[in-house]
């Protein structure tokens, strides 16, 4: 890649929240919390003052507002993707945010954090390192026992409910759920620290980290009467359970439909589907997904897995001033991971490779700004690369779960839809 572009600077010290940031932080959270009657209970956390790791699920932005009133009254560092910066550096750097490339091993960010529980701050990490697709749990990496117990600090984790079912990710509006919920909890005192494997701690956060937004919705009654409340939800349920065709899916209003055999689904306000045929297949979105998942890992095991070459459209993002068009260039996730081709800033070709054995999961956007559509970001250590396939015969969700599939079955441990640490 283009080594005359400047890059962000990954290096520069994680910084307390400016003074007069700090009431400002609050009082911008504060109308959301508000509105949706926002609930919070704390269990352990009696005696914990920082410095400590605060591990946090990721539905919607709101969680970050959550975890704002969660340690108040005090301040924290926060990890947060590249593209988070943009326009912005030094404001998110002025209330305390650390920069991460998603899904690289990086061991400045493990410095930046020692700096931070030096500094007496809190540390906050969502280590599922993107929003939910569909509300439950996504994949933690293996690094976190070893995190932990390089800190020695109180590990806590806050979990959010109902952030997802008010904002999914596949459609942003707002459905105005209320109230919603979160427990921040005390999992690990540094003393429990000492005496836990890494293997142990990870197995007590994947339990802690276990939720599920749209069975939490209907054991609540929530109802949802947006009236656009399916529509986006194609995204993650890219593959007809009734014909098995894949990349045929549309959404509009409250329906599903198949657009090859032409099944139609009802969402309703508890967002729970039924077939309008009589017959469901899934009535959970989040089975249907995990079904979706059983059908990538067939064609892992069976190594046929490919989309092909891709015909996209890739911007590049080295630093945090703005996006660099690349233009034109070609993709291909398969058995062998992801190969990117295309043309640099200085016109020249580059190639970038991403094996099974160097992701355990993948970052997607849905429409991502508007632009050119559905993306999946790949990153190395100095840039990050947002790659927009053409045409409708592919899906960045079946990437992502094929990724998370590869990997597993690069390291001989293919999973039976449980979610975990990578």
């Amino acid at each position: 890649m283009d080594d005359s572009v400047k890059r962000f600077d990954m290096s520069l010290p994680p910084r307390h929240t400016k003074w007069y940031l700090k009431g400002l932080i609050s009082l911008l959270c504060a109308p959301d919390l508000i509105k949706h009657k926002s609930k919070l209970t704390k269990t352990g956390m009696e005696g914990i003052e920082p410095p400590y790791l605060l591990l946090c699920n990721h539905n919607a932005f709101m969680d970050f507002k959550v975890a704002v009133k969660a340690i108040a009254p005090h301040t924290a560092n926060y990890v947060v993707a590249i593209d988070g910066f943009i326009g912005r550096e030094k404001l998110l750097r002025d209330i305390g945010c650390i920069c991460k490339r998603k899904f690289t091993n990086d061991i400045t960010l493990v410095r930046q954090l020692k700096t931070t529980i030096a500094n007496g701050d809190v540390a906050i990490i969502d280590p599922e390192a993107r929003y939910s697709l569909c509300g439950t749990t996504a994949v933690l990496p293996s690094s976190l026992g070893k995190l932990a117990k390089l800190l020695n600090v109180p590990v806590v984790t806050l979990i959010c409910h109902g952030h997802h079912v008010n904002s999914p990710f596949w459609n942003l509006h707002d459905r105005g759920v209320k109230p919603t919920e979160a427990e921040m909890t005390l999992q690990f005192t540094p003393e429990e620290l000492r005496n836990t494997s890494a293997e142990e701690i990870n197995r007590r956060l994947v339990q802690a980290f276990r939720y599920d937004d749209f069975a939490w919705q209907k054991e609540r009654g929530i109802n949802v009467k947006y009236k656009k409340h399916a529509e986006g939800l194609h995204k993650v349920l890219y593959r007809c359970p009734k014909c098995g065709t894949d990349f045929r899916m549309s959404s509009k209003g409250m329906k599903l439909t198949c657009g090859a055999c032409g099944k139609s689904w009802t969402l309703s306000g508890l967002s729970e589907l039924s077939g309008d045929d009589g017959i469901t297949e899934f009535s959970h979105i989040p089975d249907w997904y995990e079904w979706e998942r059983e059908c990538v890992r067939s064609e892992v095991l069976s190594g046929t897995y490919s989309t092909g070459l891709l015909d996209v459209h890739i911007n590049s993002l080295p630093n945090a001033d703005k996006f660099l068009s690349l233009g034109q260039g070609k993709m291909i996730h398969d058995m062998n991971g992801f190969r990117v081709e295309g043309i640099d800033t200085e016109g020249k070709p580059f190639e970038l490779l991403k094996p099974p054995s160097s992701l355990y999961s993948c970052h997607i956007e849905y429409e991502y700004l508007g632009k050119y559509g559905d993306c999946v970001d790949l990153n190395t250590l100095t840039d990050t690369l947002y790659i927009y396939p053409h045409g409708s015969d592919f899906s960045v969700t079946k990437m992502a779960l094929a990724t998370e599939e590869l990997y597993n079955a690069t390291l001989g441990r293919i999973k039976n839809n449980i979610p975990g640490i990578a």
